[in-house]
């Protein structure tokens, strides 16, 4: 990959939900790539955040791309749903798939990008089977369930063996990453082959978005 052609993805769990139109349009012109929205069940992950009607509003708000993480135990019942609502990307965890196969063709069929998400404690060999079938894969830096926790180091040498699997198999998904990235730890993060940035409270609860964006830019270049 070119790594000027990085990706940053601002994941809207770290906005400021009393002005989130605000906020949506302030990293849209800061030159966001695509907007991360983490649904979470409160179930299998400790945390309840959105349905499909706030992505329906931001589908009305912008024409960034929605890549929605589908952090829920059953994920097949609310596919339909979060399609109609507007979401470009929908992202399941292997976890929660027995069925791993039919749900991402589920997706397809939805009119969505598929991509599949592994936990930091999930095996690559969960991905093998499917990983031509797929739009984006992304791997889990942090346990899911909040934001702004620390990026776990073991995570870069699964980056890199995920890179390579993509590669092997000709798939054209990207390679997508999220927890505790920063500016600081980019550059290791892109080295290992990642081709998209999720920044929740590294850009939300910086003085200024556009700067930080560029800033995740710059690291890029100077690769």
């Amino acid at each position: 990959m070119s790594f000027t052609t990085v990706h940053i993805a601002p994941s809207i769990l770290s906005a400021d939900f009393a002005h989130l139109a605000d906020e949506i349009a302030a990293v849209e012109a800061a030159g966001a790539d695509l907007l991360h929205v983490d649904v979470m069940d409160g179930h299998f992950v400790p945390n309840l955040t959105i349905g499909p009607p706030i992505v329906e509003s931001l589908r009305k708000v912008t024409a960034l791309p929605l890549d929605v993480h589908l952090m829920v135990t059953n994920p097949d019942a609310v596919i339909p749903d979060f399609a109609q609502a507007g979401a470009n990307y929908l992202t399941v965890h292997t976890e929660t798939c027995p069925h791993l196969h039919r749900t991402i063709q589920s997706i397809k069929e939805h009119g969505v990008k598929a991509g599949v998400t592994l936990n930091p404690s999930t095996s690559l060999s969960a991905l093998e089977e499917v990983v031509a079938d797929v739009d984006l894969v992304l791997i889990m830096s942090v346990n899911p369930g909040f934001g702004g926790q620390s990026f776990i180091p073991a995570c870069l040498d699964k980056l890199r063996r995920a890179r390579q699997l993509i590669d092997q198999a000709g798939s054209r998904a990207l390679l997508e990453v999220d927890g505790g990235i920063k500016v600081e730890n980019a550059a290791k993060v892109l080295k290992a082959g990642a081709d998209v940035l999720v920044a929740g409270s590294a850009i939300f609860r910086s003085p200024n978005y556009a700067d930080t964006i560029a800033a995740f830019r710059n690291v890029a270049r100077e690769l």
